[in-house]
């Protein structure tokens, strides 16, 4: 790579609500570039932080408490304020999926109301 030369990563992005991309192609360096490409494309984010392979970088900003969209589908629920670029994982997101405690609560709620 020659000097001044901006180097583009891209990750993957299915639908229009997604707030995150996936590194599917390499990992990401922070400051580096990225690009989403798949049925989506023309956002453009600067990486905050190294995203590793297959984990993903959110898109724009994702408020705490907020869902985390990827592919179309919630994936969990942002733990703390999450800027663009940021690298999103376990750290910043619980998790939704496979949750029997929260079917459960949902349950239970549903039969006091």
């Amino acid at each position: 790579m020659e000097e001044g030369e901006v180097r583009v990563k891209r990750v993957f992005v299915i639908e229009q609500e997604d707030n995150v991309g996936t590194a599917v192609l390499e990992p990401i360096e922070a400051g580096e570039t990225v690009q989403a490409y798949g049925r989506l494309a023309g956002i453009s984010v600067i990486a905050n932080q190294p995203i590793p392979y297959g984990h993903k970088i959110a898109l724009r900003d994702i408020p705490r408490g907020a869902a985390v969209i990827k592919y179309g589908l919630s994936i969990g629920t942002a733990t703390a304020d999450i800027k663009a670029g940021d690298h999103v994982h376990v750290h910043n997101v619980e998790s939704n999926r496979g949750r029997g405690d929260l079917a459960a609560r949902q349950a239970s709620q549903g039969a006091e109301s």
